[in-house]
């Protein structure tokens, strides 16, 4: 069965989220240009401003200096720079300074970098643990600092989560965190144009963005990273980016992350409004249809708790008993819907998620969710698609599931 008249609803956006026209035009306008940033000529000098400019865009849009604002070639490297960067500098200034903390249910780009530090390179690694909603536990964080806080070298605690959508408490880590002097990091690649966000008002010392999450292109982010906090780079060469991360930029996909950074904090408001709204619609009719899916992560229908969001606007990660996430995605693309698993996959066999496993969920709860995120270009006909499809798609994959 293919997509019904060929339309394709796009239920994907916290994986990757359409371009939009400011980002397009902002980079095309620059795709013929001349110039390397770093030269001395007229050509060099262009490229230069329109870098400098770009960089004083996204610091003005997350209150920040735009000294602070590194270019990168996205989240992942982010992520790798501020947790081996904040780790090398800090254990080179005090050897004691071993532990690295973060959470259970980091995004990989978190996750992979730590075990690397722990299995190659002398770090004391802590998960710490979340609640059923995935929220960080506050009191353990508290504990394991306190136990011996001259040897934590960095913490690390995203501002959502990727899969579940969850609002960590971020400002209450940094809080925490400061009283010893110890440095905060944040993965905000899925907060950014879905909750207000500020790097100076938060006081973490480095936070990972980038652009395709936002409507900007693939292959450019940033880490914002306080001028008084030492990071030691993992790229040598020509010194770019204050000697943190060295290599040419590229200047027409800065142009363009930073158009796409600047529209999506300007109309953060009434995007979240948005897409919350066709979130709340769509698990209140799968639950209506499927009465036994169930939501991970926070509440959604009210949303808040003591007048605070504790989840992104337009994630819906929901569970469906007797299915296989893998099958559930697969009969859902054939039908032109195209959302995520709630589990990963590695070399071709379907994995529980760490995610749901750290909330508690048993391993065949932790296989059989969907994520849908919305975003900018969705619309109340992608969830109709998904309430029209999703008794059928359920029904095959338990069939599926018992032969």
């Amino acid at each position: 069965m293919t997509a019904i008249h060929g339309q394709v609803h796009y239920l994907d956006h916290a994986a990757t989220t359409p371009m939009v026209g400011a980002a397009v035009e902002a980079m095309t306008a620059h795709l013929r240009d001349v110039g390397n940033p770093s030269s001395l000529h007229a050509s060099g000098r262009h490229a230069r401003r329109v870098v400098e400019e770009s960089r004083e865009t996204i610091a003005q849009a997350l209150d920040c200096r735009p000294g602070e604002v590194v270019f990168t070639s996205g989240g992942t490297e982010s992520d790798n720079l501020a947790i081996k960067g904040v780790f090398w500098a800090r254990r080179t200034a005090d050897a004691r300074r071993v532990r690295v903390l973060t959470t259970a249910v980091e995004h990989h780009a978190v996750l992979d970098p730590v075990h690397w530090l722990g299995d190659n390179d002398g770090a004391e690694v802590e998960l710490l643990p979340v609640d059923g909603t995935g929220r960080l536990d506050l009191d353990a964080l508290r504990a394991s600092i306190e136990r011996d806080p001259e040897s934590v070298a960095v913490v690390s605690v995203m501002w959502a989560n990727n899969e579940v959508g969850t609002l960590q408490p971020v400002c209450e880590v940094v809080e925490i965190c400061r009283p010893h002097g110890i440095p905060v990091h944040t993965d905000a690649v899925q907060a950014l144009g879905s909750v207000p966000l500020g790097f100076a008002a938060s006081g973490v010392d480095a936070m990972t963005i980038t652009g395709h999450k936002v409507g900007g292109p693939f292959g450019v982010g940033a880490l914002l990273v306080r001028r008084e906090l030492a990071v030691t780079a993992l790229v040598h060469g020509g010194g770019q980016e204050r000697d943190i991360r060295s290599g040419t930029i590229d200047t027409p996909a800065i142009a363009a992350f930073a158009a796409a950074v600047e529209l999506a904090v300007k109309h953060q408001a009434e995007h979240a409004v948005h897409v919350a709204a066709l979130r709340d619609d769509l698990v209140r009719r799968v639950i209506e249809v499927v009465p036994d899916a169930h939501l991970h992560g926070p509440d959604v229908l009210g949303g808040r708790a003591g007048g605070v969001e504790t989840r992104l606007p337009g994630n819906a990660h929901l569970g469906f008993p007797g299915c296989e996430g893998d099958s559930l995605l697969m009969l859902l693309d054939a039908r032109g819907i195209e959302c995520s698993t709630g589990s990963a996959c590695s070399a071709g066999v379907a994995q529980p998620s760490h995610v749901l496993l750290a909330m508690g969920c048993e391993q065949e709860a932790a296989r059989h969710s969907l994520r849908f995120s919305l975003g900018h270009t969705s619309t109340p006909a992608d969830v109709d698609a998904v309430v029209e499809a999703i008794v059928p798609v359920v029904d095959r994959a338990r069939a599926a599931r018992r032969l």
